[in-house]
């Protein structure tokens, strides 16, 4: 194999990773249509979508592949990336102390690779909240990726008596484009019901569900236990189901 065939191969394996397979089918349909490559760079508002477009343009030209057939190869790249991640996949993710004949991984580090890994969605539910910079820091970089990310909180007045403090939407500020949102008390059939999951799904694709709150505590220094699920139609079901109670007004967003 050529090195401009190699060089192509690893410019579309790095265009999947870092679009995610919807944007990368985007990207094969607007070079099929034959536009400019100012516009097919432009496609997406996305940050890393014209830098990853036009280094397949980039790579595509020095090949001579016509559109038609680099679009019909992009194509198959995103299908085979989601074959790939259909993969079911359940991995125990712990807080608190670690054993050494039992490797695990940490529930903090869990958190900041999910977040990591999100290219179009992200969707988090905690019932308590403290600013913990590193997930603040994943947030923001995926925030800057053009990533929408929605976090899921309990308020004070829900929680009632068993929360104090600063409300928990707070330790997500400074976060432009976050959206929060909350299960408003007037929704709650029930007196006394609170907001309790705790999750994180990426794309649909990887969630995380841990009796850890998004704290100090919950992601460092209490014993908690979860699971990590990649692949399969768990992640999905997730965020179907938060998309669902969004759209029923079952959830709110907080201003």
């Amino acid at each position: 194999m050529s090195s401009v065939h190699s060089r192509f191969e690893a410019v579309a394996a790095d265009a999947v990773e870092r679009l995610g397979p919807v944007h990368l089918r985007t990207l094969a349909d607007r070079i099929a249509e034959g536009g400019p490559a100012s516009g097919i760079a432009n496609a997406v508002p996305q940050p890393d979508f014209p830098d990853v477009a036009r280094r397949v343009l980039s790579a595509q030209l020095a090949l001579g592949m016509p559109n038609g057939e680099t679009a019909i190869y992009l194509h198959g790249v995103a299908s085979g990336y989601e074959r790939h991640r259909a993969t079911t996949t359940v991995e125990s993710v712990w807080t608190g102390p670690a054993t050494h004949a039992v490797p695990v991984r940490s529930t903090a580090q869990v958190l900041v690779d999910v977040a990591g890994e999100a290219s179009h969605e992200l969707v988090i539910m905690t019932y308590s909240a403290t600013a913990y910079q590193p997930l603040l820091d994943a947030l923001a970089r995926a925030l800057e990726r053009g990533v929408s990310v929605m976090v899921v909180v309990e308020t004070l007045q829900g929680a009632g008596s068993a929360l104090n403090g600063a409300e928990p939407a707070h330790a997500f500020t400074g976060l432009p484009g976050l959206e929060l949102w909350h299960w408003p008390a007037d929704e709650r059939a029930e007196q006394g019901a609170k907001m309790h999951a705790k999750l994180a799904v990426a794309d649909q694709r990887v969630l995380l569900v841990s009796s850890a709150n998004l704290t100090q505590s919950g992601v460092s220094r209490n014993i908690e236990a979860g699971l990590l699920v990649r692949g399969g139609p768990a992640p999905q079901r997730a965020a179907e189901h938060v998309a669902r109670l969004r759209a029923r007004s079952v959830l709110r967003r907080l201003s």
